[in-house]
């Protein structure tokens, strides 16, 4: 049993930075890997940022070297710093738990999302 508190979402301009925060509780010892996905209107939710337990992060081309995700185990909180903003960046972004596979494609706890929106 996961529980996920997502929060950290505004309004802000393009160029901008916001940061994402993630509150881990509940049975976390057998989390696989954590991290992001958002979802635009009219599209599919899609893989933002991952980090295993290991530390291993991975992230999509789109958000490469503009966002980073970070983990506070002893906190429990993971975070995503996100830079540079960019309209396209606009969408709900939810934090995800995996606790049966490393490689975060199906996530089976989520927050209830938090709405990001980049715009002038």
């Amino acid at each position: 049993h996961v529980q996920l508190v997502d929060s950290g979402g505004g309004l802000v301009r393009p160029g901008g930075s916001l940061t994402l925060s993630c509150v881990v509780s509940g049975e976390t010892t057998t989390i696989k890997a954590m991290g992001w996905y958002r979802q635009a209107p009219g599209s599919q939710r899609e893989f933002v940022a991952a980090i295993t337990r290991g530390g291993n992060t991975q992230y999509s081309n789109s958000v490469k070297g503009r966002f980073t995700i970070t983990r506070d185990s002893t906190k429990n909180v993971i975070a995503l710093q996100m830079n540079n903003l960019k309209p396209e960046d606009t969408a709900v972004y939810y934090c995800a738990a995996d606790d049966l596979d490393v490689d975060f494609i199906s996530p089976q706890y989520w927050g209830q999302g938090t709405q990001v929106t980049v715009s002038s």
